[in-house]
C-alpha cells in the first residue's frame, strides 16, 4: 500500500485524477476549518509560556523528531527548561499523560517515546495538545513548550513555527490529501518562521527562510542494552539486514549504504509498525539485524543479542542556532511583561 502511495504522490501514477475530486473536498473541509478559527468560532488558546510548533505540510516523515531533540539540546543547553507535547500517535492511552521512564510506545506512541528516551525532557501525550501543554506547565514548570507536530493544530496558538521539508522529494505532485502529500498548501509555508530543508538541497530561488539540516549518524547501539552479548556491532563488510517503518524508509537504506554497511535485504514497513519478535527473527535469521531509533523503542523487550540501531542527531548552522534563540529570548521576555 505504501508503495502504491508513494508512486501516486511522488511519481506519474495515474490515480492521482482520480483521487482529485477528493482532494478537492478535502480543501474545503480544512479551508472552513481555518475560517472559524480566524472568526473566533473556534477557540485559540494562549499560554504564558512561548510555544514553539516543529511540523510539516506533507504527511509522512521529515525529520521533525531529530530536529525536536536539537532544539531540546540546544535551549537546554542556554540554560531553559523546555518541555515537549505530542499528540502520541499509534498510541492506546487516552486523555492527557505524562512520558516517564516506564511508558510503553503503546501507551504514549514510538516517536514521544525515543524524544524522552534520548533528552530525559518533560513531555506530556494527547490528543487535546492545549491541555498537554497546560499540563507541562502545571507539573512540570517548564518555561518553553516544543510542540512535536501539530502545524495543523490551530487549537493552540503558537509563538513560532518551524515547518520540514524532505529534501529529496520536496512536496511531491504538491497536491492535497489524497492525491498528493499536502496537508495543506504551499502557500501556508509563507507563514513559517523557518523552512528546514532535511538533506537538500536548498531551492535556487528562495525567498522563505530555508535552513539546511544534515542527519549525522552516530556509532551503531545495541537494541537491547540489558542483555549480555558475545556480539559486537557490525563491521561494514559483514553482511546485514535492515529494516524500516518510518516516513521515508529509503533514507534510512541509502544512509547506511552511504556509510559502507552491507546490506543485503532491506525491508520497509509502514510508518509507526507494531513489531513481533517472529516477523524480524525471520528475516535477519544468522545475520545482523539493524534499525533505526525509532524503530527500536518498540523493539527493546524482545530483541536479540545481535539486533542494532542507528542513531543519527540533527546538524543545523549556528545562524539558525543564534536566530531560534534571540527569538525565543525575545517571547520570554514578552510573555513576562504580559
Amino acid at each position: 500500500m505504501q508503495k502504491l502511495v508513494n508512486q501516486i504522490w511522488y511519481g506519474t501514477h495515474w490515480l492521482k485524477w482520480l483521487l482529485l475530486p477528493l482532494s478537492a473536498l478535502f480543501a474545503v473541509i480544512t479551508s472552513l476549518r481555518r475560517l472559524l478559527f480566524r472568526l473566533g468560532l473556534k477557540t485559540r488558546s494562549q499560554l504564558s509560556v512561548p510555544v514553539v510548533v516543529v511540523g510539516n505540510i506533507t504527511a509522512g516523515g521529515s525529520g521533525k523528531t531529530p530536529t525536536v531533540i536539537h532544539l531540546i539540546n540546544l535551549l537546554k543547553a542556554n540554560g531553559l527548561q523546555p518541555g515537549v507535547v505530542s499528540r502520541g500517535y499509534g498510541s492506546s492511552g487516552t486523555g492527557v499523560r505524562a512520558v516517564t521512564n516506564s511508558s510503553t510506545p503503546d501507551e504514549v506512541g514510538d516517536e514521544p517515546l525515543m524524544i524522552y528516551q534520548r533528552t530525559q525532557v518533560a513531555m506530556v501525550v494527547g490528543s487535546q495538545r492545549v491541555l498537554a501543554a497546560q499540563k507541562l506547565i502545571d507539573d512540570f514548570n517548564v518555561d518553553v513548550i516544543i510542540c512535536d507536530d501539530g502545524l495543523q493544530h490551530y487549537a493552540l496558538e503558537r509563538d513560532l513555527e518551524i515547518a520540514l521539508v524532505d529534501g529529496a522529494r520536496r512536496y511531491g505532485n504538491e497536491c492535497l490529501i489524497p492525491a498528493g502529500p499536502l496537508r495543506e498548501g504551499l502557500w501556508r509555508l509563507n507563514s513559517v518562521d523557518w523552512i528546514i530543508n532535511n538533506g537538500g538541497p536548498l531551492v535556487a530561488d528562495n525567498n522563505m527562510n530555508e535552513q539546511l539540516m544534515l542527519l549525522e549518524p552516530a556509532p551503531l547501539q545495541a537494541v537491547n542494552t540489558d542483555l549480555a552479548t558475545e556480539f559486537v556491532a557490525p563491521n561494514f563488510d559483514d553482511e546485514c539486514v535492515a529494516i524500516a517503518g518510518i516516513g521515508n524508509p529509503q533514507r534510512f537504506f541509502d544512509s547506511l549504504t552511504q556509510q559502507g554497511f552491507n546490506v543485503v535485504k532491506a525491508v520497509a514497513f509502514e510508518d509507526h509498525q507494531a513489531y513481533q519478535a517472529k516477523t524480524l527473527n525471520a528475516l535477519a535469521k544468522q545475520s545482523p539485524l539493524l534499525m533505526t531509533e525509532k524503530d527500536a523503542v518498540k523493539c527493546r523487550e524482545f530483541a536479540s543479542q545481535n539486533w542494532w540501531y542507528l542513531p543519527v542527531n540533527a546538524k543545523l548552522s549556528k545562524e539558525f542556532d543564534h536566530q531560534f534563540m534571540s527569538r525565543v529570548t525575545q517571547f520570554i521576555q514578552r510573555k513576562k511583561e504580559n
